[in-house]
């Protein structure tokens, strides 16, 4: 089956609610013919709870805002420095299922890491990407009339300490770690049009039904 070209769209520093209603929006609007597209952004600080969110996953947020919002998994940051790539994706028309797309997108983090020689990993069972015993990649999707929205978020130069307020993705003391500590110079916007490339090309490369369910 053929692919129409995906978009990129480079939105800059947003503010989350902002940018999550123009995700279900585009997803709500579109029809079979319609684009894929990629977001690439970086947000104003904000937790974002999870479908499956606890509450005591939140342990002190004090001045950053949280918001509940529709994605699958637990509590997570985002702030300025930390790379976020939403995915709008038709996969019933790729031929994706859930499992395969997060398997797919968590390859792409993992070889755009080795290509900065940083080695990573992903975990069975506790989507995101790892390198060693520390958490670099986060994700989370919602699907939608066989089409999906929100995506990854990846630490690239940023405040941790936020981190430090919560569970990250519900594990309780897990680390979390950045690009720049493994001396990864490049600005997030750069990080984030290597990214998009590379699950492009691996998106390309699959055929209908064969990245699993």
């Amino acid at each position: 089956m053929s692919q129409a070209p995906i978009r990129v769209r480079n939105l800059g520093r947003t503010e989350y609610r902002q940018t999550w209603q123009a995700m279900q929006d585009f997803t709500n609007r579109r029809d079979r013919d319609t684009a894929d597209e990629l977001w690439l952004t970086e947000h104003d600080p904000v937790f974002t709870q999870g479908l499956n969110g606890r509450a005591e996953h939140l342990l002190s947020p004090g001045d950053i805002p949280v918001l509940q919002i529709d994605r699958g998994g637990q509590v997570t940051y985002h702030g300025p420095g930390q790379l976020v790539l939403y995915c709008l994706l038709n996969i019933t028309r790729r031929g994706l299922g859930v499992k395969g797309l997060v398997t797919l997108i968590e390859r792409s983090v993992i070889q755009l890491l080795w290509d900065y020689d940083v080695g990573a990993q992903s975990r069975a069972g506790a989507p995101g990407v790892y390198v060693g015993d520390a958490k670099i990649a986060a994700l989370g999707l919602r699907i939608r009339k066989g089409c999906c929205y929100h995506g990854l978020s990846l630490n690239v130069d940023m405040d941790l300490e936020p981190f430090t307020r919560i569970n990250p993705c519900g594990y309780r003391n897990l680390a979390v770690t950045q690009l720049r500590d493994f001396g990864v110079a490049d600005e997030t916007e750069v990080v984030g049009r290597k990214l998009a490339s590379i699950l492009i090309g691996n998106l390309s490369e699959e055929k209908p039904g064969s990245a699993g369910s």
